[in-house]
C-alpha cells in the first residue's frame, strides 16, 4: 500500500476541490490536476526565455555589425575606383534581375548568372 501523508490547505480550496472533482477522491482530482499541469509545461513553450532573449539580441547584433562593416567596406572600395561605372554595372544587373523575376510566374525561382 503506498504511503500516505497530510496536507494541509485552506478551507476554501477544500471546497473549490470538492465543488469540482465530481465523482473523483479528492487525492484523485488533485493528482488530476497536477499531472495535467504538468503535460502542459513540457509542451512547446509560448514564450522565450531570458537566455534565448538574450542570445537573439547577441546575433542581431553581430548581424548588425557584419553588415555595416560590409557596406562601410564596399563603400571605401568604390571609393578607390571609378565608383560610378561600378554603381552603374551593379545597378543595370539588378534592374535585369528585378525584370527577369516580374517576367516569370510568382512560383518560380530566381536564377542568377555568374561570370
Amino acid at each position: 500500500m503506498a504511503e500516505k501523508r497530510m496536507l494541509i490547505v485552506p478551507a476554501e480550496l477544500v471546497k473549490r476541490i470538492d465543488d469540482n472533482r465530481g465523482d473523483m477522491s479528492q487525492a484523485e482530482f488533485i493528482d488530476f490536476l497536477i499531472s495535467s499541469r504538468l503535460k502542459e509545461e513540457t509542451k512547446e513553450q509560448e514564450y522565450a526565455t531570458k537566455e534565448e532573449i538574450r542570445s537573439f539580441e547577441q546575433d542581431i547584433k553581430k548581424l548588425l555589425k557584419d553588415f555595416l562593416e560590409f557596406f562601410v567596406s564596399y563603400g571605401l572600395e568604390l571609393g578607390r575606383q571609378s565608383p560610378k561605372a561600378e554603381f552603374e554595372e551593379l545597378s543595370s544587373k539588378l534592374r535585369e534581375l528585378e525584370g527577369n523575376l516580374a517576367s516569370e510566374d510568382k512560383g518560380g525561382r530566381a536564377k542568377i548568372k555568374w561570370k
